[in-house]
């Protein structure tokens, strides 16, 4: 009768591998951007009041060669012209960028925990 009243072995906690795609997103999420750099955003949306969107490509943008801080003034003059027109402006960042960027810095940071 005691072999029947044993503990069953303890299965052994398994490791979750999440994508790494999914916890950068998931952490770009649960913070609060205020400012952007130019070099991590994938597309600009802007909604004017006249019910027009326009969408602005910065990833091709920078990939064809035009230099983060040009885009940035541009987008800067830009917002003011049309500044009493705009409803909403979107920034949609590049996951895969941030993680680019972010992830060397993080390595660095915590190779000594």
């Amino acid at each position: 009768m005691s072999e029947n009243l044993r503990p069953k072995k303890k299965r052994k906690a398994e490791k979750l591998h999440l994508n790494i795609k999914k916890k950068w997103e998931g952490l770009i999420k649960g913070i609060d951007k205020i400012e952007v750099p130019v070099t991590v955003l994938d597309t600009v949306e802007i909604a004017l009041i006249d019910g027009t969107s326009i969408a602005l490509n910065i990833k091709q943008l920078l990939a064809t060669g035009s230099e983060a801080e040009e885009i940035e003034e541009w987008l800067n003059d830009k917002f003011d012209d049309l500044d009493e027109y705009i409803v909403t402006v979107d920034f949609f960042v590049d996951i895969d960028q941030v993680a680019n960027v972010v992830q060397p810095e993080t390595d660095r940071l915590l190779k000594n925990l």
